[in-house]
């Protein structure tokens, strides 16, 4: 459910073991050519998914809720065709976000705090992992941050010049590669525990300017101006505010423990450097 950029990187080490399919709007012929069987259908209209009832062994879902409200409507219609099967699946892993935490102030965050989610994309988060730890299978949950890889780099940002806060003042940030949390995915699948959710986030522990200050140096950019942060609210838009303004350190030590997960990308200047020589 959701085939998009991460699920597509594992594409080749799912179908060594399973058959895959794919709910897609538009049939792919890219997804064809790997013998991925697509089933044309849309979260948004659940008179499309009568096809899904009873067909899945397991499940990744990494949909994004719908833009409005406080309910994630498209998962609880997949949820909804999936109990019509003869048989539900064994296992389902979510991609969810780890803005479901809200703002923690820079504290270090495992996966037993409580959730106190700000925005209202990740109130329709904490929605969907609600509804999906009531769903009778083996879910686990993984809570991502933000995720680049060498095509997913906020290099605009830096172009147009945004400002960002000044150091003292700075938040934290956190970031997994693309590729990592795709393999995330995988470990879940065989190792997730029922009704467990998990940190999927690299060892970085950088400020918000650091991360920027990393990319800008790593692709001959200028570097972001500082400023006080009424100062940045004034100059960026409502969702890019949002996240800045929500500091957290994510712990990773159970999915590294729990899903066995050894990281190809521990910190972004693995990926930075890789990215930035590939370009």
């Amino acid at each position: 459910m959701g085939c998009g950029d991460v699920v597509r990187r594992i594409l080749p080490q799912l179908l060594q073991r399973w058959q895959v399919l794919a709910l897609v709007r538009v049939r792919d012929p890219r997804l064809a050519a790997l013998g991925v069987r697509q089933l044309k259908g849309d979260l948004d209209q659940p008179e499309t998914l009568r096809r899904l009832a009873g067909v899945a062994d397991a499940v990744i879902h990494s949909a994004p809720p719908p833009a409005t409200g406080v309910t994630d409507m498209r998962t609880k219609h997949l949820l909804g065709v999936l109990r019509r099967g003869k048989s539900l699946p064994r296992r389902l892993v979510y991609i969810s976000t780890s803005g479901v935490y809200g703002d923690c102030q820079g504290a270090i965050v495992r996966e037993s705090r409580a959730l106190i989610p700000k925005s209202a994309r990740a109130i329709r988060r904490v929605d969907a992992e609600t509804q999906l730890r009531a769903f009778a299978c083996r879910t686990s949950i993984l809570r991502a941050p933000g995720i680049y890889a060498a095509d997913r780099l906020p290099l605009e940002r830096l172009r147009r010049g945004l400002p960002l806060f000044l150091p003292q003042q700075d938040s934290y940030t956190n970031h997994v590669h693309a590729a990592d949390l795709g393999r995330a995915c995988l470990a879940a699948l065989n190792r997730g525990r029922s009704n467990r959710t998990y940190n999927v986030s690299d060892d970085s522990a950088l400020l918000m300017g650091e991360w920027f200050d990393l990319l800008a140096d790593s692709f001959a950019l200028p570097r972001a101006p500082r400023l006080p942060r009424k100062a940045v609210q004034q100059s960026v838009s409502p969702l890019q505010w949002s996240f800045m303004c929500e500091s957290r350190q994510l712990d990773n030590t159970r999915m590294k423990r729990e899903l066995g997960l050894h990281l190809r990308y521990p910190t972004v200047i693995t990926g930075i450097k890789e990215a930035s020589c590939s370009g």
